[in-house]
């Protein structure tokens, strides 16, 4: 019974008709001998032999040109070649696999490095000393900062008393200016000035309120902390954030600047010292206060602001490391009004009403400076006189105005 050989099939590589198997002759064989065979394979033809034969010899070559790891055996640099690029399976077997892996350990790797990084600016953010101990000059503390010390809560209502000494000795140093003073636990600077949470009053917006406490905040550090401003400079900032269109505050402000007498008193506003008799023992202001608003008339939110400065100051002719410590308290009332309901300026407030104090001052030059009360130093102005009062007490109400000049139980 005659057979007929099996079916030519194309070839997946070369796209020509294939020589059949080994296994397809044995199978041929084994049917014929059984006598149901499904025909002998066809011989290839000549074509098709020499196309199989290329392809082999092709596919040994580039075996034979390529080491297991991966580079072509070549002498010198030539090894470093790449291979050519080949489709994943094409005799490299799943070659996916092993790019997928070296991406994910990749991304393991820049994980865990993040992770360290995040960690470490957070723990530098919380204890700058760690950071800046290490970097050269050692002390990462600003020059007339005090040793770690537990820092007081920030202040939410008024203090019903006094407050105690931080320490025992209390004689300032330009290592130590603030020591045995309550100050000296207490914060520092910009960051002491701490909001309230804005809540909308008097038909102003949340958003509102919390710009006009921003607003105050952004007054009391320019007219109380700007180390230009203390040392004799003109307010330029603080006095952009008051409004012009409030009849009168500005033309009084420049006119006590310009020709400062009792009546025309910058010192009301603005701290001062003057530059020819007193410098600070380092960069640290100790700053201690508290911030509330409450609805006015309608269209107006009122900002209340009361805060207490310590200037810890050394003489800038002799006096050796003597240091003075000058308090400054300040009580001042601003009003954020609606500009569509009141002539008021947007990004400004006004003044409503301001108090001050100053302690341990020469009682005092109408010259719109303050000048420390050094220890060694005679004083040139009128001495204090009235009731001995604590500079540090808050809880009490502020003396008349700011040319009261009363005696003080510390500094």
């Amino acid at each position: 019974m005659s057979t007929a050989p099996p079916p030519e099939r194309p070839d997946e590589d070369s796209g020509e008709r294939s020589s059949p198997s080994d296994e397809q002759w044995e199978a041929f064989l084994r049917e014929s001998a059984e006598g149901d065979g499904a025909g002998a394979p066809k011989e290839p033809s000549a074509r098709a032999r020499m196309v199989t034969r290329r392809l082999r010899e092709q596919a040994e070559a580039e075996e034979r040109a390529w080491g297991r790891d991966g580079r072509r055996r070549l002498p010198g640099r030539a090894r470093k070649a790449a291979r050519p690029a080949t489709p994943p399976g094409w005799r490299t077997g799943p070659a996916w696999q092993e790019l997928d892996g070296r991406a994910a350990r990749g991304r393991r790797v820049w994980t865990a490095l993040g992770v360290a990084l995040a960690v470490a600016v957070a723990v530098v953010a919380v204890r700058p000393s760690l950071l800046l101990d290490r970097l050269p000059g050692g002390d990462s503390r600003a020059a007339g900062a005090e040793p770690s010390a537990s820092r007081v809560p920030a202040e939410t209502a008024p203090p019903t008393g006094a407050p105690v000494a931080a320490g025992q000795d209390g004689t300032p140093t330009p290592a130590h200016p603030f020591r045995g003073s309550p100050a000296e636990n207490w914060a520092e600077g910009a960051d002491a000035i701490e909001l309230p949470s804005a809540e909308a009053v008097g038909g102003l917006s949340e958003a509102d309120v919390s710009r006009g406490l921003r607003l105050t905040k952004d007054f009391l550090v320019a007219a109380n902390l700007d180390r230009d401003v203390l040392a004799g400079g003109r307010p330029t900032r603080a006095l952009a954030l008051l409004d012009p269109r409030q009849p009168g505050l500005q033309a009084d402000v420049r006119r006590s600047l310009s020709h400062p007498d009792r009546e025309h008193d910058p010192l009301n506003l603005i701290t001062r010292f003057d530059p020819d008799d007193a410098r600070p023992a380092g960069r640290v202001t100790k700053v201690r206060g508290r911030m509330t608003v409450e609805a006015g008339r309608p269209g107006e939110a009122r900002i209340h602001a009361d805060y207490s400065f310590v200037y810890a100051m050394r003489p800038v002719h002799g006096g050796g490391d003597e240091v003075a410590r000058t308090i400054v308290r300040r009580s001042l009332t601003f009003s954020l009004l609606d500009p569509v309901r009141w002539r008021a300026t947007r990004g400004t407030v006004q003044l409503r009403t301001y108090r001050s104090e100053y302690s341990n001052i020469d009682c005092r030059a109408e010259d719109g400076l303050l000048h420390p009360a050094f220890p060694g130093a005679v004083p040139s102005g009128a001495t204090p006189t009235g009731p001995v009062e604590d500079p540090y007490d808050r809880g009490r109400e502020l003396k008349g105005d700011s040319a009261d000049c009363f005696q003080i139980s510390r500094t």
